[in-house]
């Protein structure tokens, strides 16, 4: 175990001190279009997930991380209740319509147009759409745990671990 931990220290600090290459998606270095433009292809929910209703989704892929740990896209649904399984952390701004989602400890919550979310990896959330939503979904693979903890462990060690995105 103990050598598992310094290895994933010792990841995490190279992967400091690399010089940075400019985020790519697809080999471009910058990406960027309007939501209401981009083509939506069918993504059909998980029969088994649904519990009412016959939702229908959709989703437009914007950009992808050169290493496929972070992808933005964007998703919409029609009316429908169903059980969403978060398979990566995930934010998500609401563009248009609105969700009633209630998370797996019991909150419950109204997103509307405007409203910024995140869910965890690895959890569950109720989705209820009464008539149609459309959100910007960033979602990003999260570390495997010795790493995780290894980061953190070095944020410490900087002073803080809430130094912020370009810690």
């Amino acid at each position: 175990m103990a050598w598992k931990l310094m290895l994933a220290s010792a990841v995490a600090m190279a992967a400091r001190t690399v010089p940075l290459v400019a985020a790519s998606s697809q080999g471009k270095t910058f990406v960027a279009g309007a939501s209401g433009s981009m083509m939506l292809k069918p993504a059909p929910i998980e029969p088994s997930w649904v519990l009412s209703g016959q939702p229908q989704a959709r989703l437009a892929e914007h950009s992808r991380g050169d290493d496929d740990a972070a992808v933005t896209a964007v998703w919409d649904c029609t009316a429908g209740e169903f059980r969403w399984h978060f398979g990566w952390d995930e934010t998500v701004i609401i563009l248009e319509g609105e969700v009633h989602v209630t998370a797996e400890d019991g909150t419950e919550r109204t997103l509307a147009k405007g409203d910024v979310a995140y869910f965890s990896g690895g959890t569950w959330a109720t989705w209820r759409v009464d008539h149609y939503v459309k959100k910007v979904a960033f979602c990003r693979k999260p570390f495997p745990k010795p790493l995780a903890l290894a980061y953190r462990l070095r944020n410490l060690l900087r002073g803080g671990a809430t130094s912020g995105i370009a810690a």
